[in-house]
C-alpha cells in the first residue's frame, strides 16, 4: 500500500490535500477502504455545510459495517464528489483519485495531521 507523499492524514485514516486557493481535498485511505470492505453508500456532507475538525460530516455503508466520516479540517465544504454517491465503489478502487470525497475551503486545521511516514507507521500498528 503506497501513501501519496504530498498528503498529510488523521488517525481516523483520512488524508488532506494541500490547500489550493483556500481549498483543500479530503477522502480515505486505502487503509481505510481495505479495512471498510465494498462500499455501497456514502452520505457526504453538502455544498455550503460547515464542518469543524474532528466532528463527523457523513458516513460511509460497506458490505460490513457503517463508518462514520470525520473532517480533518474546519471550514465550508465547496464540492462534494457526485461519481462516489453514483458510484461509491471508487472509494475502494481508487481512494486517492477518482474516490475523494469533498473539498473544503478550509478556516482552521488542527496541528495533530500526520506526515505519510508517521501515518505509515501508525496505520502498520493497526
Amino acid at each position: 500500500m503506497s501513501n501519496p507523499q504530498q498528503l498529510r492524514y488523521t488517525k481516523e485514516h483520512e488524508w488532506l490535500s494541500d490547500a489550493v486557493d483556500g481549498v483543500a481535498t479530503i477522502g480515505i485511505t486505502e487503509f481505510a477502504a481495505n479495512a471498510l470492505g465494498d462500499v455501497v453508500y456514502a452520505q457526504l456532507p453538502a455544498v455550503g455545510d460547515t464542518v469543524t475538525a474532528g466532528d463527523t460530516c457523513g458516513e460511509l455503508e460497506s458490505t460490513k459495517s457503517v463508518s462514520d466520516l470525520y473532517s480533518p479540517v474546519t471550514g465550508e465544504v465547496v464540492e462534494a464528489n457526485q461519481d462516489v454517491v453514483d458510484d461509491p465503489s471508487l472509494v475502494n478502487t481508487a481512494p486517492f483519485e477518482g474516490g475523494w470525497l469533498f473539498k473544503v475551503r478550509v478556516s482552521g486545521e488542527p496541528a495533530e495531521l500526520l506526515t505519510v511516514d508517521e501515518y505509515t507507521a501508525f496505520s502498520a500498528g493497526n
